[in-house]
């Protein structure tokens, strides 16, 4: 037995700790310690004699499940490095390395990503001669989304465009026969997508009832985490799985569900008790993040939910204001009520990182970014690539993948088109050979080549005989590739190939961690780190809700809360959408400790450039005036906020760019962005500009102060 301890939990958290037979779940409102809730019931089973090999962790991030069993090895030793634990994904790559064949699938097979379907889609497309003649048919990335939807809803085909993409309804016949090329592809190629792991992993335990068995037993304990955003596979796997004998807990918060746009279905997380009857359900309520004036506004917002399990989130910190509800006269006072706000808590101590400003859609923080710039402050606004999703960064993944599985006929054609005067026919020509032949190796040095090639396809023979037949550590590989690879690269993207070659430095540092190419490879596919800048850290974050889901701040502002932008008019005036709009809001408002501010525009442009007044969002109308501080408007012909980046003066007073004199070719200059020269116009008065720092950005007139060069 272990010298395990659990007196630092409270009541519910203990009673979800020791309830160990049967199914649970768990109701954990935001901020109320589920993660340690999770760790420490990974603990107390191995202190009470469970083998840690036969306990499943299953998270949606990779980063979340090594933390939990970092720390349940800070409270019950090593032991627990013996427990399975990760995404959904990941495990299911796992087990079907090991349960292939039953799928008929090699063990080989290659993860490929959205970016790698739609290259298979376009490749089907034009070897089927579709979409030639009519501009109008869906674009690979449609019918990728098309494709997704239809499994992470559990739909066919046909009802995923009736439902969601009407408007392609026309071109169904020939979408069906994409969808059945692109699955032959895949298995031919021996490819699964993000969808097949699960499809697949849910094929084997539905139809192969000795694996089912095997890992029945074997995971004798399946913890979930944040099961609310599972779909109705993962829950059908989850499940399975856990059948026999249904000591399963589940742990997440039906009012943080928001990714119905994924896939996520919110009514998993309400119809487990009749999915495992006897379950039992435990709420954990207090919230250790939030001060309790910001819950009691929050527990508002989520009441009038139409479906919910009833929660009232409370604190035992003390003290704390009001938040506080400022209707703006427009969207730039808006922006610039929440500057200069920040300026305030910055100058009062609170750090920038510690700050976030929340929006429903990326293009509501405009403005503020504007603002933000102009005054001096930097910020991060989460999103963007990440890390392997880039093309250069794609080019040297391709080498690695062909040592895994030389069938992956994806990676064949990318290699073939880094060679000079090889085009997209000689690329494919040459990629089925290979992927036909029974020896992929000798087939590639088998190959005729024609004289104005020959050099370059010398030198791919040459590297892949030398990974091979030396060293196979990946750091060791990849140096190889890269030394090859690195003229390459000066070739293809010879306008930013110095910031290019700092991301694969960024790749060469990850990889040193893996001691086999397939773990790497598979991690990459799976959980692809994001590019990030080490000097972010001292930046105030903008960020959709989305992307903040499972942050906290000390300081939250959020914005657009007017009808028709929040909840999205798209969303309707109730229904499934409309209360998923509530709970993206009580997200949003949870992720505050101490301050946090609900802002809207009394005045609203619409797509036509005229104004027309806007009422608070009926999700703040709801809410009983004494919760909040409601601000006055104030005055706009008077100063906003103080600048923080000194002014240098000028000879010349700068000339304010009117819309005629943005033509192509005029030199202008932008507060943030810096100088550039317009390149092009647009509809609706957008036009384009190629910043000479920041490279090419879409602007709108109505939107930006430019001056002229």
């Amino acid at each position: 037995m272990s010298d395990y301890q659990h007196d630092s939990l409270n009541e519910a958290q203990h009673l979800a700790v020791t309830t160990t037979t049967g199914p649970v779940l768990v109701i954990a409102g935001a901020g109320s310690g589920k993660t340690r809730t999770l760790v420490h019931r990974v603990a107390y089973l191995i202190a009470e004699g469970v083998e840690p090999w036969q306990i499943l962790l299953l998270t949606f991030t990779r980063k979340a499940a090594q933390e939990m069993l970092w720390r349940a090895a800070g409270l019950v030793g090593d032991s627990s490095a013996q427990v399975t634990g990760g995404t959904f994904h990941a495990i299911a790559n796992n087990l079907l390395r090991r349960y292939a064949n039953a799928i008929g699938y090699p063990s080989s097979f290659s993860i490929i990503d959205q970016a790698d379907a739609e290259g298979i889609i376009n490749l089907l497309k034009s070897s089927l001669g579709m979409g030639k003649e009519n501009r109008q048919f869906p674009s690979k990335r449609a019918i990728i989304g098309i494709f997704s939807g239809a499994v992470n809803r559990s739909v066919g085909v046909p009802d995923i465009i009736e439902r969601n993409y009407s408007h392609m309804a026309e071109h169904l016949d020939q979408i069906l026969t994409l969808h059945q090329y692109y699955q032959s592809y895949k298995r031919e190629h021996a490819l699964m997508d993000y969808d097949d792991l699960l499809v697949n992993w849910r094929l084997l335990l539905a139809e192969h009832p000795e694996a089912r068995d095997a890992l029945s037993r074997r995971f004798a304990y399946i913890m979930v985490d944040e099961y609310q955003d599972t779909n109705l596979i993962q829950a059908e796997i989850v499940r399975l799985l856990a059948a026999p004998h249904n000591n399963v807990m589940v742990v997440g918060d039906d009012s943080q569900s928001i990714y119905s746009f994924r896939g996520a279905d919110f009514h998993n997380i309400m119809r487990f008790p009749d999915l495992f009857p006897g379950a039992s359900l435990i709420k954990l309520e207090e919230n250790y993040r939030s001060t309790q004036p910001i819950l009691t506004l929050t527990n508002s917002i989520i009441q009038a939910a139409a479906e919910k399990y009833a929660k009232t989130l409370f604190s035992r910190i003390e003290g704390g204001a009001k938040p506080q509800l400022y209707p703006a006269r427009d969207e730039r006072d808006e922006a610039s009520f929440v500057v200069e706000n920040i300026q305030k808590l910055i100058a009062d101590g609170t750090p920038a990182w510690e700050i976030a400003v929340l929006f429903r859609s990326g293009f509501h923080s405009f403005r503020v970014e504007l603002e933000l710039a102009a005054a001096g402050h930097n910020f991060e606004k989460r999103g963007g690539l990440k890390l392997t999703e880039s093309a250069h960064m794609k080019d040297v993944l391709a080498f690695l993948r062909l040592l895994v599985n030389p069938h992956d006929g994806l990676s064949w054609s990318r290699v073939f088109l880094q060679l000079e005067k090889i085009g997209p026919k000689t690329a494919q020509k040459f990629t089925t050979a290979l992927v036909n032949a029974t020896d992929t190796w000798q087939a590639l040095a088998e190959l005729p080549v024609k004289a104005n090639f020959h050099d370059g396809f010398a030198a791919l023979r040459r590297l892949f005989t030398d990974l091979r037949g030396g060293d196979s550590t990946p750091s060791s590989l990849y140096e190889k590739i890269f030394i090859y690879y690195q003229p390459i690269l000066q070739r293809l993207y010879a306008d930013d190939y110095p910031k290019r070659q700092k991301d694969l430095d960024q790749l060469k540092s990850i990889i040193l961690a893996y001691a086999d190419v397939r773990s790497f490879i598979d991690d990459t596919m799976l959980d692809p780190p994001n590019v990030r800048d080490e000097s972010s850290r001292d930046r105030l974050i903008l960020s959709t809700i989305h992307s903040a889901k499972g942050l906290e701040f000390d300081a939250v502002f959020v914005i657009g809360l007017a009808d028709g932008r929040f909840p999205h008019s798209a969303a309707g005036a109730m229904g499934a959408q409309y209360e998923e709009e509530r709970r993206l809001l009580y997200v949003a408002a949870t992720r505050a400790r101490k301050h946090l501010w609900l802002t809207y525009p009394c005045e609203l442009m619409t797509a036509d450039r005229m104004f027309n007044r806007a009422n608070m969002s009926p999700f703040l109308a709801e809410i009983p005036p004494h919760l909040y501080k409601r601000l006055r408007t104030r005055d706009m012909s008077a100063p906003i906020f103080t600048r923080t980046r000194p002014i240098t003066p000028s000879v010349d007073s700068p000339t304010l760019a009117k819309e005629a004199d943005l033509i192509p070719g005029q030199r202008v200059s932008h507060a943030f962005y810096g100088a550039g020269i317009v390149t092009a116009l647009g509809a609706d008065r957008s036009f384009s500009v190629r910043f000479d720092r920041h490279g090419l950005k879409t602007l709108h007139f109505d939107y930006v102060r430019l001056t002229l060069l």
